[in-house]
């Protein structure tokens, strides 16, 4: 199927234009997480904003790749439970949900049966997202009902997400604010940047939680929650997240991932009324790198 964007639906996302030609804006953001729609030849977000003229092709046939029988569900632990959501302590190197790339051993598929929720069928129940090496903490809700009472307070700034990040160098200050909007960079379109065409409101809030020779140890408070923010807006201040390989050095103190965890998840139950608070401790691997850095010497 092609189609050529008209003036009537410059501005709109790219699933919502196809929501009606393909039958359904799931089957929409199916198709263009597989990557069977490009737009003027290029495969894009389903997020993208169509412009005029734009011709967007799409190959309806959907393929699944089956799973193989013995692969392992990802690993995950249950920090918290009740009848109506999950928080769940994410390892690093797990994906959240199947994305292109990533058709299996996704968070979601272990947790399948279990959570429910959002227009999304790929990603049932998920309310927000971690990297795939950051580990730490998220909310899956187990309805629909509970589902949007999460993302609402999400959107009002009513669910505290704290991350400890340990960064190379050390802020001026012993607490900050970040307010840089962010948005796919200019020339490097994987990386998210404030040197942005597409600016997107983004703040990060932090403190000092320890002070090494070399490094620091901040925790990191979100306020909105862009792809990559508390990465991308550490960069931005000189202070990348020790061992990022986008953003930062690789490999430094022995990381093969980013130094990014996320250790507390808060929030007033949707159902219950109940203060929910959970934190997760530092993972072996940051533990150990941790420790490199307190025995690192000073410059």
């Amino acid at each position: 199927m092609d189609l050529r964007i008209g003036p009537e639906q410059a501005g709109q996302r790219l699933d919502s234009v196809l929501a009606g030609p393909l039958g359904s804006r799931s089957r929409a953001q199916r198709l263009i997480d597989a990557g069977h729609v490009l737009v003027d030849g290029v495969a894009v977000a389903k997020r993208h904003r169509v412009k005029t003229g734009e011709r967007v092709s799409v190959d309806e046939r959907e393929t699944r790749a089956a799973p193989a029988p013995d692969l392992e569900p990802a690993p995950f632990r249950v920090a918290y439970e009740d009848p109506y959501l999950l928080v769940v302590d994410k390892p690093a190197g797990v994906v959240v949900h199947p994305a292109r790339g990533h058709a299996t051993g996704t968070l979601v598929q272990a947790l399948a049966g279990r959570v429910a929720g959002g227009q999304a069928p790929e990603r049932p129940g998920i309310v927000h997202r971690l990297d795939r090496d950051t580990s730490g903490l998220l909310v899956v809700a187990r309805d629909e009902a509970v589902h949007r009472a999460l993302k609402a307070a999400l959107q009002r700034r009513e669910i505290t997400r704290e991350y400890l990040a340990l960064v190379e160098g050390r802020p001026p200050s012993r607490s900050g604010t970040i307010d840089a909007p962010l948005g796919r960079d200019r020339r490097v379109r994987t990386v998210m940047s404030i040197d942005t065409d597409e600016p997107r409101a983004a703040v990060t809030h932090f403190e000092i939680e320890r002070a090494l020779p070399r490094t620091t140890l901040l925790r990191v408070r979100l306020q909105t929650g862009r792809t990559h923010q508390i990465r991308a807006h550490l960069k931005a201040i000189g202070h990348p997240v020790v061992g990022d390989p986008v953003y930062g050095t690789p490999g430094r103190c022995g990381l093969h991932r980013q130094f990014l965890h996320a250790a507390r998840l808060a929030f007033t139950h949707p159902i219950t009324g109940a203060r929910v608070d959970v934190r997760s401790p530092l993972p072996a691997d940051l533990e150990a790198a941790l420790q490199l850095a307190a025995a690192e010497h000073g410059s």
